[in-house]
């Protein structure tokens, strides 16, 4: 048995002794993606193979907090219900010794490649003493894989305003004959930058430029970046660090988002448009997506963020995938719609319509901690209105969803949702016809809020009580419940 394979093994035994535990967790998430135990963030090597949806992830598997990275693993047939598999790779070599860092995954001759960073910490200081390589794993089945002899495949950093340790993420494709990918990077004044890399066939790559590079408030490295072609256009996205502050937008410790244009293959140069966000919430980071068998471009995020108070790591886990959701291009940005094949975790339908509201009030059947709620309403003569989730009115938790006529905009208020991190988050959102359209996916221990079929969205982890069920709606002056109907989701994982 290889050293590569010891140490998976290992890995696996340790998280077997705690998913029993875990998955009695009350918080623990019924159909959103998540390790069985321990430590998880960005979703890595997300892929379409041999008929079925591959997704990994950064994973440590001995502690619920980070650490040496592996990358576990699920698959699903369907995107929505999700099965685990073995994890897929472990640091066991002196070029990823200390994690296997974030990448991706492209088929080729049959096989699945995984692109990786190797990681390697020279000295104490977490920030200037790493070496960070770019590796590749194979299989064979999906599901097995062995490291490359020829590790790493790319090692050093090029020439230019190169920042010499920060250098990962590799999301690799094709195009045309070659294989092409993209690095997360900074230059040497600590600006964010994304450096494109071309092959002929996966190991031998040569550098053709920094393709976009931060101007103004644009973060000090960019992290995760993963280039496709979408509805005739370019597209980048990334996770910026270090983005201050402006308004209502970037409260969060780090981004996540894209910017449009037309990457010149020859020149190697994403000429592009401003940045925007991909989810006005505050767990939504390192996104990345894929392309199936229907042409659809599908993206995951972790579901989760850097440096927040995650209450359930006292029960042995922590973090979590957002569910998938399609992209699309419409009116010149990019929304994001929840894929459809996650209809089918519905239960029975609640419905009620054209009911008038004024003041606060709940609704029978409308309630529970793990369901899809869709919300249709007439705003009428009402400035503020919107509803209250996951109530517990004992011990006064409540997470709040508000529309204000007057600034255009739905916040998120998690102040009392219970025992994690409060905040308020605002997404910009006009009014269609009078009305406010949202789809909620509530699960144990997180919310999703789809605002006009994807326009925009708002995603965040909440930890309230077990009794925390109600749901109840309030404006302060005359609005229609146009259309009110919640399904009970079945756990899919």
């Amino acid at each position: 048995m290889s050293l590569h394979q010891t140490y998976i093994e290992k890995a696996n035994s340790n998280i077997e002794k705690l998913r029993t535990k875990v998955a009695d967790n009350h918080w623990r998430l019924q159909y959103h993606v998540a390790s069985q135990a321990n430590w998880i963030n960005d979703p890595n090597g997300f892929v379409f193979y041999d008929g079925e949806y591959h997704l990994f992830y950064q994973h440590h598997p001995y502690s619920a907090e980070w650490g040496p990275m592996h990358w576990g693993h699920v698959k699903s047939k369907d995107l929505a219900n999700w099965e685990h598999l073995a994890i897929a790779l472990a640091p066991s070599e002196n070029y990823d010794q200390d994690g296997c860092f974030s990448g991706s995954a492209i088929e080729k001759d049959g096989k699945l490649y995984l692109m990786y960073t190797g990681n390697t910490w020279t000295g104490e200081n977490r920030d200037t003493d790493l070496k960070q390589v770019q590796c590749l794993a194979v299989s064979e089945d999906g599901v097995n894989f062995q490291k490359l002899d020829q590790n790493p495949v790319i090692s050093d950093v090029p020439e230019g305003n190169i920042n010499p340790n920060h250098i990962r993420d590799p999301k690799v494709w094709k195009n045309g004959e070659h294989y092409y990918c993209v690095l997360g990077s900074k230059t040497n004044e600590e600006t964010g930058q994304i450096l494109l890399y071309r092959s002929s066939n996966l190991t031998d790559w040569e550098f053709l430029s920094i393709a976009a590079k931060g101007e103004g408030n644009f973060g000090f490295m960019w992290e995760c970046p993963d280039v496709f072609h979408l509805d005739g256009k370019d597209v980048l996205v990334m996770s910026p660090q270090g983005v201050k502050p402006e308004g209502d937008l970037y409260h969060n410790l780090h981004q996540s988002g894209y910017v449009m244009g037309t990457l010149d293959y020859d020149s190697g140069i994403l000429e592009h448009g401003n940045f925007e966000l991909l989810d006005y919430g505050f767990d939504f980071y390192a996104p990345q997506t894929t392309v199936d068998d229907q042409g659809r471009r599908i993206m995951v995020a972790w579901m989760a963020m850097w440096e927040s108070h995650m209450p359930e790591k006292e029960f042995d886990w922590a973090g979590a995938m957002t569910l998938p959701r399609e992209l699309k291009l419409e009116n010149g940005k990019i929304i994001s719609k929840p894929v459809p094949e996650l209809k089918a975790l519905r239960g029975e339908v609640v419905q009620y319509e054209n009911s008038t509201l004024k003041g606060e009030k709940k609704i029978p059947g409308i309630s529970g901690n793990c369901y899809e709620l869709e919300v249709i309403i007439q705003a009428k003569i009402a400035t503020n209105f919107g509803l209250k989730l996951r109530v517990d009115e004992e011990n006064d938790q409540e997470t709040v969803l508000s529309y204000n006529v007057k600034e255009e905009t739905l916040s998120f208020n998690r102040d009392k949702a219970g025992s994690g991190p409060g905040g308020i988050r605002k997404a910009p959102a006009q009014l269609k016809d009078g009305q406010l359209h949202l789809r909620i996916f509530v699960d144990k221990s997180s919310i999703e809020v789809f605002v006009h079929d994807g326009e925009q969205v708002i995603t965040a982890r909440i930890y309230p009580s077990e009794q925390a069920t109600a749901v109840s709606f309030f404006a302060d002056d005359e609005i229609e419940l146009v259309t009110v109907k919640k399904w009970d989701i079945n756990g899919s994982i």
